[in-house]
């Protein structure tokens, strides 16, 4: 394994604790104590997923992570000690993929690091449509291409970050299935943990900005209230 991990994070005993579980996983790190020197790393390197701190000098995580998406779309995963549902908010619109709270289980972020990587390494994958024979999924005016990775609704192209194109593909699969959030988080990131749920709700409300004409009123994913999500049929 030679995926290039970014440790951002001015605590040298977390950098050091993260390096000793990360380089057993068979990942070169790489670490910076600001966010300027991180944002450097990430511009000279070509690094395959980062971890960020929000506490840090010359540029905080939100900063770095807004830098980042501007040039890459690497997985992003903030490790913070501000646990307020706000702050893992701001973290997920600004960009992140995924927000862990400090104190925090080595072990965890390794899983969630080989669960990002494995989003990433199958976000180009054909995956097998069942409305269709040709790799199109069609729920009304979205056309997503599965081939091409290209989501359009009319005649406008739509960016979908790889945990969005994921949970598209599985709900315009089966319109008018319900799919609980623990079913959708298995499916696109092969583990489920029990802080995701405010996390895959940021994950829909950035998807419904994109899709829908009033992201107030949807007409494409629904919510189920006390289950989960489902794209309405049209």
């Amino acid at each position: 394994m030679n995926d290039k991990i970014l440790v951002a994070e001015d605590d040298e005993d977390i950098v050091e604790l993260l390096k000793l579980y990360m380089e057993n996983e068979g990942f070169t790190v790489f670490s910076a104590t600001n966010g300027f020197d991180a944002y450097a790393i990430v511009k000279e390197e070509k690094i395959d997923l980062a971890v960020i701190d929000i506490m840090m000098p010359r540029m905080n995580g939100f900063e770095l992570t807004k830098k980042i998406r501007e040039i890459s779309n690497i997985p992003i995963i903030i490790l913070s000690a501000k646990n307020l549902d706000s702050d893992k908010i701001l973290g997920l619109n600004v960009g992140a993929d995924d927000y862990l709270t400090k104190p925090f289980n080595p072990l965890e972020i390794i899983a969630r690091i080989h669960a990002n990587l494995r989003r990433v390494y199958c976000f180009g994958e054909n995956i097998e449509t069942e409305n269709n024979n040709n790799n199109i999924l069609r729920v009304g005016d979205l056309v997503l291409d599965t081939q091409t990775l290209l989501l359009t609704k009319g005649d406008n192209e739509i960016a979908l970050t790889p945990m969005e194109y994921k949970i598209l593909v599985m709900l315009m699969q089966s319109p008018g299935r319900v799919y609980t959030k623990v079913q959708i988080y298995e499916n696109i990131n092969g583990a489920y943990f029990e802080n995701d749920d405010s996390t895959l709700m940021v994950h829909m409300s950035k998807l419904r900005e994109k899709i829908e004409d009033n992201s107030k009123t949807p007409r494409y994913i629904k919510t189920v209230r006390g289950v989960g999500y489902k794209i309405e049929k049209q």
